[in-house]
């Protein structure tokens, strides 16, 4: 079960900060909502250079459109592991989780789209005498 907390960070005039993991195949996002402008920071870059292809980044800012606070928090997120749709699919889920526990008013549009559940599909273990899990070796007659 992966972990919720909030922590009050004293320096920031009393500010909230909200923390959540999210998780999407082989990645993990940990991820911070604080009150700001709009800001997404991934890995130390800018949202829109380190997601380049623009479904990706329409899938990070989703959580924001559906609850309608577009602009309204910073998110500082630190993501490992697997390729990049699956770091999306990652602070995507991370960032509805932070969401929840700065408001648990927004769990119902949040749930309705989809974006609390963690896409528990995985890849597909390698088979012996296959060239992957279901590909087989060409077959040949003569």
């Amino acid at each position: 079960m992966s972990e919720i907390r909030i922590a009050q960070s004293g320096k920031e005039n009393k500010a909230s900060t909200f923390t959540a993991t999210g998780k999407r195949k082989n990645s993990i996002a940990r991820v911070r909502l604080l009150p700001g402008i709009g800001k997404i920071v991934v890995n130390g870059k800018e949202s829109k250079d380190y997601f380049n292809r623009p479904t990706l980044q329409m899938a990070v800012d989703r959580p924001f459109e559906i609850t309608g606070t577009t602009g309204k928090f910073d998110v500082t997120v630190n993501v490992c592991g697997g390729g990049v749709s699956g770091q999306a699919g990652a602070v995507r889920h991370g960032i509805a989780r932070a969401l929840i526990c700065m408001n648990p008013d927004l769990r119902k549009p949040l749930k309705t789209d989809g974006l609390l559940t963690r896409d528990a599909r995985e890849k597909e273990r390698r088979k012996v005498g296959r060239r992957k899990a279901r590909r087989r070796p060409q077959y040949s007659k003569r």
